[in-house]
């Protein structure tokens, strides 16, 4: 059969739910991606990354059509394609943790050299403020970033134990209860800041050390997973190839598409199984 022939019930299916779905109420569609827009654009606002939050909603919808029109292209099934709309829905958001991530991991590695950074200022006769200032003056983004906010709160007035909460809240890092406990302690108690910096600092790099060593000796797991997850698409899409007849009541029949839905429910819960085993937090 032409491919363009089929390709005629799905752009019917495809603008019978834009009908649908401008019969809903523009209103309705417009507040939902501007609600979704703002959200993104303010988490990535958090993490020092600024978008347009028209690019964004723009981009969401355009995956909203294209991932659908690609899986139909690649499966030649209507069903399948409109089952990859959540997966667009999704997109944004993953893409954003993914970053928010990549940021996190950021700071974790800078932490240490941030604080022995501030503890070789505060020997050297310096102030928390001026401190905090050369840390920002010579480090680099991400942790630059957050101890010049830290900064400027501290300049305006803010109390130094809220400034440093507030930290905590925007640096998603355990780690950092740590550095705020031991400014604490010693604005209250007394004793040697310096001192007790460069402890969290040693401890801090020793935690990185372990992860590292946990990472590398995990690393083959992890790769098993993914081969053990990729190996049936890649084995289903050579037979596609290979034996197209024998394989078309998978992607055509009601049973074949039950079993593509087992299929990818054991092929995620084999994943996060894997996964599962393969993530230790020290």
């Amino acid at each position: 059969m032409n491919p363009l022939f089929m390709l005629v019930p799905f752009f019917c299916c495809v603008l019978v739910a834009i009908w649908f779905f401008m019969r809903l109420g523009k209103t309705a569609l417009s507040t939902r991606s501007r609600h979704m827009a703002n959200e993104v654009e303010a988490s990535l606002a958090e993490a020092f990354v600024f978008v347009n939050r028209q690019k964004v909603a723009t981009w969401t919808m355009i995956a909203m059509f294209a991932l659908p029109l690609i899986a139909f292209l690649l499966s030649k099934n209507i069903l399948l394609a409109l089952a990859t709309t959540p997966l667009a829905l999704m997109l944004p958001k993953r893409v954003l943790a993914s970053m928010r991530q990549k940021r996190v991991a950021a700071l974790e590695k800078q932490l240490p050299d941030a604080l022995l950074m501030m503890a070789g200022a505060l020997r050297a006769g310096a102030s928390f403020p001026i401190a905090l200032e050369s840390v920002v003056q010579e480090s680099a983004p991400p942790i630059s970033q957050e101890f010049d906010l830290l900064m400027r709160e501290i300049r305006l007035g803010v109390d130094l134990d809220m400034a440093m909460r507030n930290v905590e809240k925007r640096i998603p890092v355990p780690d950092f209860m740590m550095v705020t406990a031991a400014v604490t302690i010693a604005r209250e108690v007394g004793g040697n800041l310096a001192e007790a910096l460069e402890s969290v600092a040693s401890t801090l790099r020793a935690k990185l050390q372990m992860e590292g060593k946990i990472k590398a000796l995990t690393s083959q797991g992890r790769m098993q997973g993914i081969v053990m997850t990729g190996l049936p698409i890649f084995l289903m899409l050579i037979l596609r190839w290979m034996e197209p007849t024998a394989m078309a009541p998978l992607f055509s029949e009601p049973v074949g598409w039950a079993t593509l839905g087992v299929i990818a429910v054991m092929e995620f819960l084999g994943y996060k199984s894997i996964t599962k085993i393969t993530n230790i937090n020290v």
